[in-house]
């Protein structure tokens, strides 16, 4: 039982790092450079801001948890009735890039 409690509690913290929801785009403006966060592989305006002028000076990835799910804490546990013994697990990961641009 103490193994599935401290499973459980380290599940928690890396929910609590990563985030509910980590796909977002976000976009920081000053008046000469612009930084751009892109997570989980999803849509954006680089392509239009380097076709503006702006040029990439820095770029950086890493790993980030795109989605969780919920599983099972051991073989006999029910999900639907026994909500007790349920796990947050990462269900997809994705990358987290971020571009600072330059004019």
């Amino acid at each position: 039982m103490k193994k599935y409690k401290t499973l459980t509690y380290i599940v928690m913290i890396f929910f609590l790092i990563g985030g509910c929801k980590t796909t977002e785009k976000k976009v920081t403006e000053n008046e000469n450079s612009i930084e751009i966060i892109i997570s989980c592989e999803e849509d954006s305006d680089l392509e239009q801001y380097i076709n503006d002028g702006w040029k990439i000076q820095k770029e950086y990835s890493e790993e980030k948890v795109c989605s969780w799910k919920t599983v099972a804490a051991s073989k006999d546990c029910d999900l639907e009735k026994d909500k007790g013994c349920k796990l947050v697990q990462p269900d997809k990961i994705g990358k987290e890039t971020i571009y600072l641009l330059e004019k």
